[in-house]
């Protein structure tokens, strides 16, 4: 399959294209755009990439497969655009801005019969695989937890905070990769009610400490701290807690799933039953699965393309996720997300 790169960024760069390139005897990397073309150029003379296009639509025409690591807002057109181009589609998550875009994004998938994969990597995770198998232990899930918090770090480099290109911060941008895993844990049952409270009040003020370089707090206007509590059809709660700026003692980032047989935690991974007259706390010295996640994720995307294996992140799922974090921040009194 020949790859195209849609982005030269950061994401692009450490992440995406080392991962294709490992995956040498089953992908070639064909070529790379980017609005930047002297950055596209760059990139592509580093990791030897053959061909460097201006207008992305060219290179649509040379490649298999496309993988999208442009600011938000641009998911859904080069996605959209790709897929009505006969072209198979991994991007970056969130999959788009709203619930709308992302609908479009399927109904372009079903109608080329092309692949669209969003990259919520931490489901290809060790812990995050093993969880899923032992799902059986834990019986109907009742409640689920997650935290996706940092200590004063907002991201001050590339447009992380810029609201208008990413559709918001802390949550869409972090959070939302604790959220995918904890339901697709789930099970991915569908909700019925969303609410949440949306907080920026910290990264607005002068003079704030941020351990990731700098941005202005003037013109700060996208959430650094959000709460949510979600109820499901079945009965099952999630709480959510996302944040890049807390003033917790230390980061952290947790998922559990407590049930009606058991429970269990994910990073690290434990598993809680009762037995035999007993409580019992499960760990587990080793498992099964990809050290490298990103290339677990990018053989994922290949082997479903080539018909050898069924997404891992499914379009519909990867949906369910930014239809989440629309009503959360639609509902938020907050002003300045």
């Amino acid at each position: 399959m020949k790859i195209g790169i849609i982005g030269a960024g950061g994401i692009a760069v450490n992440r995406h294209i080392p991962a294709f390139k490992a995956l040498g005897d089953k992908c070639t990397l064909w070529g790379l755009t980017d609005i930047n073309s002297e950055r596209a150029t760059e990139v592509a003379n580093e990791h030897n990439i053959p061909h460097v296009f201006i207008d992305h639509r060219d290179l649509l025409k040379e490649v298999d497969a496309v993988c999208i690591c442009t600011p938000n807002k641009f998911h859904a057109r080069y996605a959209i655009e790709a897929l009505n181009s006969g072209v198979h589609v991994f991007c970056e998550k969130p999959m788009a801005l709203s619930k709308k875009e992302c609908e479009d994004m399927i109904v372009a998938s079903e109608k080329s019969g092309k692949k669209l994969a969003i990259a919520y990597h931490y489901r290809f995770m060790k812990e995050a695989q093993g969880a899923k198998r032992m799902m059986s232990e834990v019986g109907t899930p009742l409640v689920a937890r997650v935290r996706a918090m940092r200590r004063r770090k907002v991201p001050g480099w590339g447009v992380f905070t810029n609201r208008e290109l990413q559709g918001g911060g802390s949550l869409i941008d972090y959070g939302c990769h604790l959220l995918d895993l904890a339901l697709w844990l789930m099970g991915n049952p569908k909700h019925t009610a969303v609410n949440g409270s949306v907080y920026n009040e910290l990264s607005k003020t002068p003079n704030g400490l941020n351990e990731w370089g700098t941005f202005d707090h003037n013109t700060f206007d996208v959430d650094d701290h959000v709460t949510a509590y979600l109820k499901f059809e079945n009965g099952a709660s999630l709480l959510l807690e996302a944040s890049w700026a807390a003033n917790i003692k230390s980061d952290e980032e947790h998922v559990s799933i407590s049930g009606v047989d058991g429970g269990l935690n994910v990073f690290p991974f434990e598993l809680y039953t009762s037995k035999n007259g007993m409580l019992l706390n499960s760990t587990s010295p080793w498992s099964e699965g990809e050290e490298n996640y990103s290339l677990s994720q990018a053989k994922n995307f290949i082997e479903a393309c080539g018909g050898e294996a069924e997404l891992v992140v499914k379009p519909e799922e990867a949906l369910q996720v930014s239809a989440i974090i629309d009503e959360i921040y639609q509902k938020s009194t907050v002003e300045g997300r």
